[in-house]
């Protein structure tokens, strides 16, 4: 049986269009769609409570094999990783109402996962994006 190939366009590190807007210290995942910076989106990170749960997390994503998925430790909004291909990993989350497989090569991934380590901590400009998060959620509650 032959191996499944993907053709999709997916999230690189070496991509020329830059894609990753920052990382805010929820270890939200603010995404410029397809390149896009008009078009961003927030994915909910990896937010292990203790190291050992970190390290035990990005062990098995890893270990994931073609079909298999993930759940990202997360108290709300927890995402899970599907693993399509040895290079090609998804997160499903939803854009402007729509479902949306936003698809990532290993190494993309796991450098994301990797800002989970209790020791990171995000850039001063990616501060900003955790409060616009903030103003977002409590709009949000308004309105609803």
């Amino acid at each position: 049986m032959d191996s499944h190939f993907p053709l999709a366009p997916r999230y690189r590190l070496d991509d020329e269009q830059p894609w990753l807007r920052g990382i805010d210290p929820s270890r939200r995942y603010w995404l410029w769609v397809n390149g896009e910076q008009d078009c961003c989106t927030t994915v909910p990170g990896l937010s292990p409570s203790d190291f050992a749960e970190f390290k035990e997390t990005v062990l098995r994503f890893r270990a994931l094999e073609p079909g298999e998925t993930l759940e990202l430790g997360r108290i709300v909004d927890a995402p899970e990783i599907h693993c399509i291909s040895s290079n090609c990993f998804a997160i499903a989350t939803r854009y402007e109402n729509a479902p949306v497989w936003h698809l990532f090569d290993r190494e993309s991934l796991e450098s994301l996962l990797m800002t989970a380590h209790p020791d990171w901590q995000c850039s001063p400009k990616d501060v900003e994006l955790g409060r616009e998060w903030m103003e977002r959620m409590f709009l949000h509650s308004v309105v609803a």
